[in-house]
């Protein structure tokens, strides 16, 4: 197990670190990106041992995707979110589907994304209606990392048939669909300022048709949101990637002391995290604190470096805009509040 989390910062320092700065300036991921982590077997880190799953710990698994997250933000925002697609595949109850495409999954030789942020605000902004034969998606799915490096894009959606349920009884449809232009599908490109090679895109939907047998899950809108906890952790490696970077470059710039302050913020941090999966309601604070050390920690950078920050291409600049980024991207009501309140001095 240890052996891929080695693998992973093998690949961090040799391949996606000496590139970020080229991948942020061209808003290009190098195909050559995709296969050194297939080649490194990262595709299948959520898959079951059954599913020639590495039967890695979640330690383990945060721990790889912080450490590439610290080497190139854009790779690792677009392979992040591969994992919950081979995670829907792993568990789900459709045989045929998941015989038909979790091993190439596992392997990474389909890749895949998600779309869920159109199923979580209330009301939704994403409806799925059943109909003859399968299903017809309707709305805007605000956020679709991948578009044109993915293959499959798992999309969650509510049933409209439970619009007028509570929050409990309503139901989130997911389905598997092919990432590419279809009838009743408009895409907008988005232009990042952070992370723009992830290809993240608005798609906004009418009467997206999806055949009945791409369903992965039919859940309760409460099930579906306690999955997000997971997620929300996950999602704070991208700040602790890019602060515990920040922390190695204040260190080869020649001030140990601001750098091992750092180091130990971002382990608090990491504490924090890991302490908020027993305690969901803690999981808001802790990720705005993750993303609010991520600002901190590219700020030290800045004056540590000084004016080489400002001119030319310095990493400072990139680092800078990737840790405002974790401030805002996979986001949810409750972490703004709490990132408004603390950097507001409330």
């Amino acid at each position: 197990m240890g052996d891929v989390v080695d693998r992973a910062r093998e690949l961090a320092d040799d391949v996606l670190a000496p590139a970020a700065d080229e991948v942020d300036a061209t808003a290009t991921i190098p195909e050559s990106h995709f296969r050194a982590l297939a080649d490194a077997g990262l595709y299948g880190l959520a898959a079951p041992p059954e599913a020639d799953g590495p039967d890695l710990g979640f330690d383990e698994f945060l721990a790889v995707v912080e450490t590439l997250a610290g080497a190139c933000l854009t790779t690792t925002f677009t392979w992040m979110q591969h994992h919950g697609t081979v995670r829907g595949l792993a568990d789900t109850a459709n045989t045929a589907l998941r015989e038909r495409h979790l091993a190439d999954a596992v392997a990474g030789r389909t890749r895949c994304g998600v779309a869920f942020a159109g199923a979580i605000p209330q009301p939704p902004k994403l409806w799925a209606t059943e109909v003859d034969g399968g299903w017809r998606l309707d709305g805007v799915a605000p956020l679709v990392t991948g578009w044109g490096l993915v293959d499959l894009l798992q999309v969650s959606a509510r049933d409209a048939a439970t619009a007028d349920a509570d929050d409990d009884d309503a139901r989130v449809v997911a389905l598997l669909v092919p990432a590419r232009a279809a009838e009743g599908v408009t895409v907008h490109p988005l232009d990042l300022a952070a992370a723009n090679g992830s290809r993240t895109v608005r798609l906004d939907v009418d009467g997206w048709r999806v055949p009945g047998d791409a369903v992965v899950a039919v859940r309760s809108r409460a099930e579906f949101l306690a999955g997000m906890l997971g997620s929300a952790r996950i999602n704070g490696c991208l700040a602790l990637g890019v602060a515990g970077r920040c922390a190695a470059m204040v260190d080869e710039a020649g001030e140990p002391e601001p750098a091992a302050a750092l180091d130990r913020a971002v382990d608090a941090a990491r504490a924090g995290l890991d302490a908020a999966l027993g305690d969901p309601a803690a999981m808001p604070a802790a990720r705005a604190s993750a993303s609010m050390l991520a600002v901190r920690a590219a700020a030290t950078l800045t004056v540590a470096v000084g004016s080489r920050a400002l001119a030319g291409r310095h990493p400072a600049q990139r680092l800078a805009r990737e840790a405002a980024f974790t401030l805002v991207a996979a986001g949810r009501p409750e972490i703004r509040a709490e990132l408004l309140g603390a950097l507001a001095g409330a």
